[in-house]
């Protein structure tokens, strides 16, 4: 099975935990059975190579979200990196193309497409081979999914089949409707539009050489910010008369809120927390290291990251985004390629952060112009590179880095540091990346 998993969004809906640089895909909320947590994107891909260990995975997504993917998942997984946002159509063909280019897949090879943070069981991830499967056939162009509805949902559009058969033509799509409407859709036979569809690699790319002016992989990139943001299915799937549509009745949620999310929670406390007994349907997420107490609440969901604290009844807790969007501060907590970091301080002339490194992991050897740095290693070992220059480091050591020195620390087991940074001018921007040799 190839497979694109389309990887966005803004990082609002599950604020606090989310921001800018973390969607919801990457926060570990679902307990796994040796009592750890894994994220979204880590439970996909595990259901994947479950159902198929071989699949060619690729993520679509943007360059904030890289260093994540690479802490979540390793190297296992293709990444084609939108250089900027352009929507799905845009996405989708770039993906199509490094498939093409760089993965080497054959035209004639089928691909699926589908969001990146489903909450379903294996039994989806069997179904999109059956998807697959379809599509090489060739009997359509495109192949979609269709969810059986559950209940007259106002949040998704609808695709109209032709008849009740397991594989049927589209007559019509119908764009998200009011509950009134939406039961006369179920009642015709109607069903959830997923956002999963394939196609045969050859179709997507002539399709897209219709509508984009390139080459080949490397020429849509270097020309994607000038491209128009469209969306696949303006793009594709409402131009396309040949088009079925496979029915799936298994388990499958959409959890884009707090609410949706809490319903498909394990336990009612992940971190940590504490309840009393006149406590009804309360959620408590916790990533801080202080405890959080909950009493005499009903329906609500609480949440505590670097971020900030939301404290929300539950059904409200979807309006946030209007709210979230106002605040203004930096990123307070990121994962990297090498780890993950979080701001414990902000002043007027200096920033304190807390970075934890992975065994193996190193951060890029860069320089800067505008501040100066203080490294206390407060747990493991490694080796800190300065100008060139190597020394082993570990616990309750301290390295001091001017400005315009190229630096750069290698863990060798886990290292945890604190890094100090001084400046009148603190800025992510005032970086330089060198090549360690």
């Amino acid at each position: 099975m190839h497979i694109v998993l389309l990887s966005g969004g803004s990082g609002k809906r599950l604020w606090p935990l989310s921001n800018e640089v973390r969607s919801k895909q990457f926060i570990k909320f679902f307990k796994k059975e040796d009592g750890s947590y894994e994220s979204m994107v880590q439970r996909v891909h595990r259901q994947i190579r479950k159902v198929d260990p071989n699949a060619t995975i690729t993520i679509a997504t943007s360059k904030t979200q890289v260093s994540a993917i690479h802490n979540q998942l390793g190297k296992d997984v293709g990444i084609s990196v939108e250089p900027c946002r352009r929507d799905t159509f845009p996405a989708i063909a770039l993906a199509a193309a490094y498939m093409h280019d760089v993965q080497n897949v054959g035209e004639k090879e089928a691909v699926v497409v589908c969001p990146v943070d489903p909450f379903v069981d294996d039994a989806y991830f069997s179904m999109l081979e059956q998807v697959g499967k379809q599509a090489e056939k060739g009997e359509s162009n495109l192949v979609l999914l269709g969810i059986e509805p559950t209940y007259p949902s106002e949040k998704y559009g609808y695709i109209i089949p032709s008849d009740g058969n397991s594989v049927s033509r589209v007559s019509t799509f119908k764009e998200k409707p009011d509950a009134a409407t939406a039961e006369t859709y179920i009642s015709s036979g109607a069903l959830w539009n997923a956002g999963v569809f394939a196609f045969r690699l050859g179709y997507l790319l002539e399709t897209a050489h219709m509508l984009i002016d390139f080459s080949d992989y490397h020429d849509l990139f270097a020309k994607y910010e000038n491209l128009t943001k469209i969306s696949f299915d303006y793009a594709v799937v409402e131009k396309e008369s040949e088009i079925q549509v496979m029915r799936y009745d298994g388990m499958w949620k959409d959890l884009g809120t707090w609410n949706t999310l809490s319903e498909s929670m394990s336990e009612p406390i992940v971190g940590i927390g504490e309840m009393d007994k006149s406590c009804t349907d309360v959620q408590i997420i916790n990533e801080l290291d202080i405890p959080v107490l909950a009493m005499g609440l009903h329906d609500v969901i609480i949440c505590a990251g670097a971020e900030g604290v939301l404290v929300s009844d539950k059904e409200r807790s979807s309006q946030i985004k209007q709210y979230v969007e106002s605040f203004k501060q930096p990123i307070m907590f990121a994962e990297k390629s090498w780890g993950s970091f979080r701001i414990l301080d902000v002043g007027k002339e200096s920033l304190t952060i807390k970075a934890i490194l992975q065994a193996g992991g190193q951060m890029h050897y860069h320089s800067h112009g505008q501040r100066d740095e203080v490294w206390t290693v407060i747990g493991g070992k490694g080796i800190v590179v300065l100008d060139g220059e190597r020394r082993t480091v570990k616990a309750s050591d301290v390295i001091s880095i001017k400005r315009g020195v190229k630096h750069t620390i290698i863990a060798e087991t886990e290292l945890t540091l604190i890094e100090v940074q001084h400046g009148i001018d603190i800025s992510v921007e005032d970086k330089k990346e060198f090549s360690l040799t």
